[in-house]
């Protein structure tokens, strides 16, 4: 059985949490990043449940990270949360991939869900000196544009992300997801602009100093990639847009699997339960273990 334990990493004023999961202290170190109005608990229950949790029983050496201001991250995302996706891209991840990495003596899987993969890759695209530390990287339902239409698009994305939420973080200072029940954590207002610009079809580019990601990403190496999404993930995950992310990405080597009864699988998943499924332990998990210790 894996034990867990809380760490927390000091930074100028603020704390980045990390929850470790392991059950054989030494084991190749897996790096879990979640996506956005999210923490780190889509990876995990205090109870053994998750994919941080079954593959720390495989004998991975897992930490499961919450983004700046989220999770047990403090202090939590308020009206004074004067930061967006560019810090924790330029700051944040590289400091604790190095950290990790420094901790362990050893180069670092990436777990990533949603849009937490698409700022790993953009960290990689722009600190191509950090892929030496990185042995792998496994995203689900990541994407980073959203192409497909239709009436889940319309109301998730154009309503509720691009306009309705826009408009609720001025008000407050921040969007306060939690409280409309629209996600298990908040974001500042730069975080979500910042990912509206990106979501939105718009160049991948930083919206601060227009480091231009499409561009660098030419010129690295990715590690050994494997994107995999849900054939129910309709809008946040859509395979169309997933394929999409990886083509813009010049990642060649990627591999892509969708998830789904027809291709073999227990459950036909979505954008959530691609990582939170009873069977998922039974199903993709094991396979996502294997490809890990191939690499």
């Amino acid at each position: 059985m894996a034990w867990q334990e809380s760490l927390y990493l000091e930074d100028n004023g603020h704390q980045l949490h990390l929850r470790h999961i392991t059950s054989k202290p030494g084991g190749a170190p897996v790096l879990m990043v979640h996506g956005a109005i999210e923490n780190g608990k889509i990876f995990y229950t205090e109870n053994g449940n998750g994919l941080a949790c079954f593959l720390a029983e495989q004998g991975f050496d897992v930490y499961v990270l919450d983004l700046r201001g989220r999770g047990k991250s403090t202090p939590v995302i308020n009206a004074e949360s004067d930061f967006g996706q560019h810090e924790i891209i330029t700051h944040d991840l590289p400091l604790v991939i190095e950290y990790l990495s420094r901790l362990t003596k050893q180069s670092i899987h990436l777990v990533s869900h949603s849009w937490g993969g698409v700022l790993v890759a953009s960290v990689m695209v722009r600190h191509p000196e950090i892929l030496g530390l990185i042995r792998s990287n496994v995203c689900f339902g990541t994407k980073r544009t959203i192409s497909v239409n239709g009436v889940e698009k319309l109301l998730k994305i154009n309503l509720l992300w691009n306009n309705l939420a826009i408009k609720l973080a001025k008000k407050k200072g921040y969007f306060d997801a939690r409280k409309y029940g629209v996600g298990s954590d908040n974001e500042t207002i730069k975080s979500l602009q910042h990912s509206v610009a990106w979501v939105n079809k718009g160049p991948w580019q930083d919206p601060v100093d227009n480091f231009d990601y499409q561009a660098a990403s030419q010129d690295i190496v990715w590690p050994p990639s494997w994107h995999l999404t849900g054939i129910k993930d309709k809008v946040l995950g859509h395979i169309k847009d997933v394929t999409n992310f990886v083509e813009e990405s010049l990642n060649k080597q990627a591999k892509i699997s969708l998830l789904s009864k027809e291709t073999g699988n227990l459950v036909d998943y979505d954008h959530i339960n691609v990582l939170t499924h009873k069977l998922a332990v039974k199903d993709h998990f094991p396979k996502v273990a294997d490809w890990l210790n191939q690499h």
